[in-house]
């Protein structure tokens, strides 16, 4: 009894130093109370076994997400066809379907994040517009959508070989704009084509807020763990995030999480991207991460639908189908 006494004024006492205690022969945090099997992180830390425990001195207080649409385009600048081969209309609807899904996981583990999400939607027909609608009506998600008019900066953006070059360098400096304007803490920039794991946005704020707090330094995020990343052979350093390994990469595509103070920092960068058709398209993106941290998770937690053979595309390990079937909306 004398003995249960002690081991009980003694948790009381690691709880209220801030510290914790791991009994590795019950496999239990008498101070957290939980099985060491379950997430030991809190609003204050990050716990990861055995790494201990990082301090969250950068706390993320809100995100923006601006969500790019375009429904008449089925791959841009490409005549091949999607994996599964269905219309586009059809992944822009799973892929809003799995941000809500998200959005939602991310509210139910964390809601003291406020939550933020726009629509820039490229001249979608009406009847694509209709059927985004009704997604958003049956969620429980306040989604504004904004059409996009490509003449807002048809003396900005140099003329192009083709409209839809000119259209998605467009809706992509209208999303930076408003990314620039609006954002307060993080803006995630997502593309139209991208199905999310439900605890894809809770593990991209969970893992920034505990690497950024690691490294003293706001971050760039990619959800996408893409192919390309393991064809060119380049060294990059794994990093510890939340629920997985991420990596440091050198260049991502346009859906990525950045804050906004290195939007502002960047701004230039930002703008000159979208000003003409560069080579590659995310050049002078690219040019930020040479001086900034970027990082993307292993393994992914959003998938590029396209085609089977593109080294931009469907992340290593997934199940295609399943993540699919998932996020059918009907």
């Amino acid at each position: 009894m004398k003995k249960n006494i002690i081991k009980k004024i003694f948790i009381k006492i690691s709880k209220i130093l801030g510290y914790e205690i791991i009994d590795q022969n019950e496999f239990y945090s008498p101070t957290l109370e939980k099985s060491l099997d379950e997430n030991l992180s809190n609003l204050n830390k990050s716990i990861v076994l055995p790494l201990g425990e990082v301090k969250l001195t950068r706390k993320i207080n809100s995100i923006l997400i601006l969500f790019r649409t375009n429904t008449n385009v089925e791959i841009w600048d490409q005549s091949k066809k999607r994996i599964f081969e269905f219309p586009k209309i059809e992944y822009v609807l799973r892929s809003l379907n799995s941000l809500i899904k998200s959005i939602n996981y991310l509210e139910e583990k964390n809601g003291n994040i406020e939550i933020k999400v726009k629509i820039i939607d490229d001249n979608s027909q009406e009847q694509n517009l209709i059927k985004i609608k009704e997604i958003i009506k049956k969620s429980n998600v306040n989604i504004e959508i904004i059409n996009h008019k490509n003449e807002e900066h048809k003396n900005i953006i140099k003329k192009q070989t083709t409209n839809e070059t000119f259209a998605n360098l467009s809706s992509l400096l209208k999303c930076y704009e408003i990314g620039k304007n609006e954002g307060k803490d993080l803006v995630f920039f997502v593309e139209d084509d991208y199905l999310h794991f439900e605890s894809a946005l809770d593990e991209i704020i969970s893992s920034y807020e505990r690497i950024s707090s690691q490294t003293n330094n706001e971050l760039f995020v990619c959800p996408a763990d893409y192919p390309y990343l393991y064809m060119d052979n380049k060294k990059t350093n794994l990093l510890i995030g939340s629920k997985r390994h991420w990596r440091t990469v050198s260049k991502t595509l346009c859906t990525f999480l950045v804050s906004h103070k290195l939007i502002e920092k960047y701004w230039e960068n930002f703008y000159n991207n979208c000003l003409d058709r560069h080579d590659p398209f995310e050049k002078y993106l690219n040019k930020v991460y040479e001086k900034e941290l970027c990082v993307s998770p292993i393994k992914s937690l959003s998938i590029h639908m396209t085609n089977v053979n593109s080294s931009y595309g469907l992340s290593p390990f997934i199940n295609y189908k399943s993540l699919w079937e998932e996020n059918d909306y009907r």
